[in-house]
């Protein structure tokens, strides 16, 4: 096969994927998938991971459980003791999750990247630009969870949780084909920003961005789950003091999460896009 006929093939395999996961009843299958995700039955759950294994490379040899009750708890399952290893340099900031690395680098003009060639505005995703401002010419990391890896999310450093706004939308998927095709697609799905400071008073900026059959993020510190039918209120205020490694939440599947910092802080060395990196290891480094 030439060239020409190589591309049109991959071309022909993207088309079918971001049409079998996108032009579909979005919401309706995220709501679905919700429900059917709770039931508590041994052999819907017993059938249902091992469907899941058919299409990922699902590895449940870290988790604490050995059995799950439902897919649910399969999907925001706890890991062994020990099974990650938290970077606690004072001048770390830790990656919050399992992922693989999407776009990243400096802020520049109030735009980041969605992809390559594909920019969105900083505040559309924040929601206003006073959220947003404190970042202006930091550094930003995308952080994109698969379907199959670990979904509990982490804080970097040690600091306080200062609000979080809740913005609903829609429920894109979130992977690399669909990031090609929509226009600020982060933007448009259902998100958090959770704005939080590190024990020296750098401002920091977690945004996890729900996706199709996911729309679902819980929260520890607030105990609410945030999800598509939630009511509010959609700004919530708090100060709640967190530990570098410490649980924050989770998703019910897989998805995305935003970070950013100040200017300032850089990168850490080993991250660049595309790369995989585990919860715990450096991601970013503080003046």
């Amino acid at each position: 096969m030439n060239l020409a006929g190589i591309r049109d093939r991959l071309l022909l395999q993207e088309d079918l994927n971001f049409l079998l996961t996108n032009r579909v009843p979005r919401i309706a299958l995220t709501r679905f998938m919700g429900w059917f995700s709770q039931i508590r039955n041994p052999w819907v759950c017993r059938a249902s991971i091992a469907a899941w294994r058919l299409f990922t490379e699902l590895d449940l040899s870290e988790a604490k459980a050995t059995h799950f009750e439902s897919l649910h708890a399969c999907f925001t399952r706890e890991l062994k003791p020990g099974a990650r290893t938290v970077d606690m340099a004072p001048g770390v900031l830790a990656s919050p999750c399992d992922a693989i690395v999407g776009a990243c680098g400096p802020v520049d003009a109030g735009m980041v990247l969605q992809a390559k060639g594909s920019p969105y505005r900083m505040q559309d995703l924040f929601g206003a630009a006073a959220r947003a401002a404190p970042f202006e010419g930091g550094t930003y990391v995308t952080l994109r969870l698969t379907s199959s890896m670990y979904h509990r999310f982490h804080a970097p450093c040690d600091g306080r949780i200062q609000h979080v706004s809740y913005i609903s939308g829609d429920t894109w998927n979130v992977n690399p084909i669909a990031l090609k095709r929509v226009r600020a697609l982060f933007c448009r799905n259902e998100r958090a920003v959770i704005r939080m400071q590190s024990c020296d008073g750098t401002p920091l900026a977690l945004v996890p961005v729900a996706a199709i059959l996911v729309a679902s993020i819980r929260l520890h510190f607030l105990n609410v789950l945030l999800h598509l039918r939630w009511t509010g209120p959609n700004e919530m205020p708090c100060d709640h003091a967190v530990a570098k490694g410490q649980e924050l939440g989770w998703f019910e599947h897989g998805s995305t999460i935003i970070v950013f910092a100040p200017p300032g802080v850089r990168l850490a060395p080993d991250i660049e896009s595309g790369e995989h990196i585990r919860m715990g290891q450096a991601l970013m480094t503080l003046p």
